[in-house]
């Protein structure tokens, strides 16, 4: 197998005698096989194998090192501890172990020597025998192996070229022989063919689906068209859309022309105080307008109310070339390349996450969808998100809000069905956006993970009012870098249906594009079927999934009213100086009348514009109503017997948004997911005693310790309670501007220890003390303008937590707040 002395070795073409080597071990079943103590997937064989490493544990993992075996398959790289209970063949298969990693999952190999690193790639000559393999992933992680003295230098080298050469792809273009590895098995294809979907999730699939959805949020006056059932109108849109009871599909078919890619607006949902919510694409600007389709246009705008709102996306929210830079820095930050030895200085750590901009790109998500989920809580009008190809951010904006206004949204069942919804059935691209097949650059961009971290940043603030957790949004987060699921593996919901069905297409000029069966056709039988992501019991133990909820007592929820009866306060909200048929737009958190916000009025248009124009300029009354609108319920005193969702005493409203806050204490990075492997990136070449600290893990203990004492002096400061507790002005942070400071991590249950930028923190490098109960710090009394850095703090996310607020402690120059402000406390 290897040529050359001890310390040069030149590999030869040794995986597929590798490969035949192991199949002609094949104890298979119809289940699976054990090979080595490995529990393989069925059509799965092994490659290579190496005996006794040691994998270096993360912290959650509880630190240290395992040993056990490594191994490398055609579809993963897996590690087989030493004292693990043999595989149950009776069980059914998990595509990945608890410390297995999926070949497409990785991004670099890197090899450790005694005195240097290396790039190990298809084409690489090692020089040296590696003492350690390193595997960046795709997914944030970072996985540490170390070859131990007693393990055979040929595995140890034989199983880092196994790992290099099989974990590309065939050719450019192709991710087939993951699939195939994995899934592509006569024995897999029968077990995936007798699942069973997941019966308490929505699919929306159907038309059925739809309908069940119009009946939970009460919605009346709209019904599910199956005008686009053969991709015909639109090949971007699902088979069945949601549309104005008044509209005919015979009229519907004319205004797919009018928008782009022919993304008419449609239904999404409906807040119980009568507010639609849709999203559409740009208008195509070269369209001749005829008097029956501005008819049937501003029917499905209006949706039955006599108000609309659109919401122009394009100008605010961040474009997928800025989210896809912003994560590519995000990335190069947290996880740094110990091949290059290449890595941030620890005092320009914070400066660099500010400069990546992905927390302002997620401020700018949550704040637009905390200023429409305002706007929907007023009642009585329709919302329209617009973008321009309706494909991307409105994806992100329509999911926030629903999250935030929807208690359904979130359960687990529930954002399933939403990601469902208004990701997968609605056209995301994502196939072009994660590009799995890595031979082009130009579209990728991951949108639909800087919604995850959208939804982490609520579940943070409000853990009590979600019932799926932390493990849960991780496990998705992880499950987006697999290829493997049909929910990711396609840009739209057509593109699905051809692939599991092998359709053709062919057109004809009068009936246009139409999927061809030819006639006794049956799927390729090389290409396996695939699962969707949902089939959670397929990829985790059942231990994993447990973490994936959390037992929370959500608020009763009312029975769903139709035409929405449930505004308590309608005075408050009411637009009484609002003229029918007036169309606004809503950008930067202010209102205006743009004159080409819909073209076909800028051009003349009906009777009911020109009406609507008249009183539709800038210094109309209806501008300032509608202002009063987004701001007047966290601006005034609640009814007697309600609650702000700060807790108060009393019943809670269970529609009532949970609005974020958007200052930097409040929004930090995701600690699970993206700093998981922060600390492994570091070259540790030896074992590390589990008694020695990383200089991170204990600069974040004496900021826990500094909290406690905070936390000590504040409680033993403010003995005496105050009479009365104003309530908190939720909406003192949607406007303003926020980017004067970045933090690392979300406070914990004690106010948050503020490190001045300027003077960066002294590491005390002694051992672990227990924390000195005597002599508490005195309360600060002024605040420092200067911008501040708010370091550790992360409650654990298996604890059960009330619903917390977060603000930076002052420091010793601070002023205290007045009572009458708006205050960041819990």
């Amino acid at each position: 197998m290897l040529t050359g002395s001890k310390t040069t070795f030149k590999v030869r073409q040794m995986v597929p005698d590798i490969k035949e080597r192991m199949l002609s071990h094949s104890g298979v079943n119809a289940r699976g096989r054990d090979m080595f103590g490995l529990r393989c997937l069925p059509g799965e064989c092994v490659l290579q194998r190496a005996v006794l490493v040691r994998k270096k544990l993360t912290a959650k993992e509880g630190g240290g090192w395992l040993s056990g075996t490594l191994f490398c398959t055609h579809f993963r790289v897996a590690f087989v501890p030493q004292d693990s209970p043999k595989p149950d063949d009776n069980a059914d298969p998990v595509l990945l172990g608890d410390h297995d990693v999926a070949l497409a999952s990785i991004e670099k190999v890197v090899a450790v020597g005694p005195s240097r690193t290396k790039l190990v790639t298809a084409s690489s000559s090692l020089k040296f025998t590696p003492e350690e393999l390193v595997l960046y992933c795709r997914d944030l992680r970072v996985l540490c192996f170390l070859f131990d003295r007693l393990t055979p230098d040929t595995q140890a080298v034989e199983i880092t070229y196994t790992i290099a050469k099989t974990y590309q792809p065939l050719k450019p273009g192709t991710v087939l022989s993951f699939q195939n590895a994995a899934l592509g098995s006569v024995e897999m294809k029968q077990f995936l063919s007798n699942r069973r979907r997941d019966a308490q999730m929505n699919w929306f699939d159907s038309l059925s689906d739809w309908e069940q959805e119009l009946e939970r949020t009460g919605t009346c006056g709209w019904r599910v068209s199956s005008v686009n059932d053969r991709f015909e109108m639109s090949t971007s849109l699902p088979k069945f859309n949601v549309v104005p009871q008044k509209v005919l599909d015979t009229e519907l078919k004319k205004t797919f022309a009018h928008f782009n890619e022919g993304r008419i607006p449609r239904w999404c949902w409906r807040h119980p105080r009568g507010s639609n919510l849709l999203r559409m694409a740009s208008f195509q600007n070269n369209i001749y307008h005829e008097k029956d389709d501005i008819r049937n246009l501003e029917l499905i705008l209006f949706g039955g109310q006599s108000l609309c709102v659109v919401v122009e996306l394009g100008d605010e929210m961040p474009s997928p070339t800025d989210i896809q830079l912003a994560h590519t820095r995000l990335r190069a930050l947290c996880l740094g390349d110990i091949s290059t030895s290449v890595s941030v200085p620890d005092d320009k750590w914070l400066s660099t996450l500010e400069s990546t901009h992905w927390l302002d790109y997620t401020r700018c998500c949550l704040r637009k969808a905390a200023e429409v989920a305002c706007l929907l809580r007023g009642g009585h009008l329709t919302v329209v998100l617009q973008e321009a190809e309706d494909r991307d951010m409105t994806c992100v904006v329509s999911s926030l809000v629903q999250v935030m206004c929807d208690p359904h949204c979130r359960t687990r069942a529930g954002f399933q069905g939403l990601v469902q919804k208004e990701w997968v059935m609605a056209g995301h691209r994502f196939l072009s956006r994660i590009n799995y097949h890595r031979d082009s650059d130009k579209e990728e961009a991951p949108v639909f993970l800087l919604f995850l971290d959208c939804v982490w940043q609520l579940w943070v603030q409000y853990p009590s009012r979600f019932q799926l957790t932390g493990d849960f949004l991780l496990a998705l987060h992880d499950s987006f870098h697999l290829p493997l699921f049909s929910s990711f593996l396609a840009n739209c919901h057509r593109e699905r249906c051809k692939r599991s069905q092998n359709l053709s297409q062919s057109y004809t000029p009068v009936n246009g594009w139409r999927d061809v069966v030819p006639r006794g056709s049956f799927p390729d039988s090389s290409d396996p079927p695939l699962p969707p992501v949902w089939d959670w019991a397929l990829q985790y133990s059942s231990q994993r999934r447990e973490r994936f909820t959390q037992p929370v007592s959500l608020p009763a929820l009312p029975q769903p009213l139709f035409n929405g009866n449930l505004n308590t306060n309608p005075e408050a909200h009411r637009l009484s100086d609002s003229a029918p048929g007036s169309v606004f737009l809503l950008s930067r958190g202010s209102f205006s009348c743009s004159a080409n916000l819909l073209p076909w009025r800028s051009g003349g248009g009906s009777g009911v514009y020109r009406k609507s124009h008249r009183r539709g300029g800038s210094s109309s009354e209806n501008l300032p109503g509608l202002e009063r609108l987004l701001k007047a319920w966290a601006l005034t005193e609640l009814p007697q017997g309600h609650t702000t969702i700060a807790g108060l005493q009393g019943p809670l409203d269970p529609y009532e948004p949970l609005l974020p806050l958007l200052l930097g204490p409040c929004l930090g990075v995701w600690r699970d997911c993206y700093l998981r492997g922060a600390l492994h990136a570091q070259a540790f070449s030896h074992p590390i005693s589990s008694s020695t600290q990383h200089p991170v893990e204990r600069l974040a203990w004496e900021v826990q310790q500094l909290r406690d004492k905070l936390a000590l002096a504040s409680s033993t400061t403010n003995t005496v309670p105050s009479k009365t507790q104003e309530p908190r002005r939720t909406d003192s942070n949607l406007n303003q501007n926020t980017n004067n400071s970045t933090f690392l991590f979300p406070a914990c249950r004690t106010p948050g220890l503020v490190v001045s930028r300027t003077t960066p923190p002294i590491l005390n490098l002694q051992p672990r003390v227990p924390p000195a109960s005597s002599s508490p710090l005195s309360r600060p009394g002024q605040r420092d303008s200067s911008k501040h850095t708010f370091l550790f703090g992360h409650p654990s996310s298996s604890e059960a937590r009330p619903d917390q607020r977060y603000f930076p402690a002052p420091n010793n120059n601070a002023k205290l707040p007045k009572s009458n402000g708006p205050s960041l406390g819990s």
